[in-house]
């Protein structure tokens, strides 16, 4: 894969390379700030693109508005955002803005380097991986949305288990239902949500942080379920 990195930590960035080089990916520019960031990616055209959220030189806000022109500008080019803190207004631009798949995590909660490759790869083939805590906080922001009145309960069953990061086939598997019914129910479930189509699975994160406002908890990891980690399984 060809991966362009931005980050402004010299030990981070140089760490990157390395680790992503030595899985077999093309590190095609790891640049220190984002000034040449528009005019680099152009040249090189990476399959995937790391941003730190604070760049130089004021160290506010540069990343995510280079992430959020990366979106009006290369809407098709998967992004993955690096911070320190969690930065919910930012996260909740990125969920909000159209275009391919994207991942926000957090520097410090990064504790395992497979899974942290995992995640490259799933934002890579169009998944949307957000660290809980970044729904967490997501979810200390924004109130109850009345519009989950509207579903039925079937479809709140779906969600549910949408929620908990379940792919469209365990989620048949779990509720006992064909592929095809789950796939009818969540189509339902985005249009009374209001959740227009998008070619990054970023509608499912925003239906999971919709159930997860109406019953104010985020979900617990089944015994024996994998972690998920709010990776929204496949695309619908």
């Amino acid at each position: 894969m060809r991966i362009l990195i931005c980050e402004d930590s010299v030990l981070l960035r140089e760490g990157l390379v390395r680790l992503l080089e030595h899985g077999g990916h093309e590190v095609v520019a790891a640049l220190p700030d984002a000034e040449e960031l528009p005019a680099r990616v152009a040249e090189t055209d990476p399959e995937l693109c790391i941003l730190d959220v604070r760049l130089p030189p004021s160290y506010s806000d540069e990343g995510i508005r280079a992430a959020l022109e990366l979106r009006r500008t290369r809407p098709g080019l998967p992004l993955l955002v690096l911070s320190q803190y969690v930065e919910e207004r930012y996260a909740s631009e990125l969920i909000a803005a159209q275009g391919a798949a994207f991942g926000y995590l957090l520097k410090d909660r990064v504790a395992d380097v497979s899974e942290f490759v995992e995640s490259i790869q799933r934002i890579a083939s169009g998944a949307t991986v957000l660290d809980p805590e970044v729904v967490a906080q997501l979810l200390t922001r924004r109130s109850r949305d009345d519009r989950m009145q509207a579903l039925t309960d079937r479809e709140r069953t779906v969600l549910a288990a949408l929620a908990e990061g379940r792919s469209n086939q365990a989620i048949a598997a779990l509720l006992f239902l064909s592929e095809a019914s789950v796939e009818k129910h969540i189509t339902a479930i985005f249009q009374k949500l209001g959740l227009e189509p998008d070619e990054g699975g970023n509608r499912r994160v925003l239906a999971a942080i919709a159930h997860l406002e109406s019953t104010g908890s985020i979900p617990a990891t089944p015994p024996g379920a994998p972690e998920p980690n709010a990776q929204m399984g496949t695309a619908s």
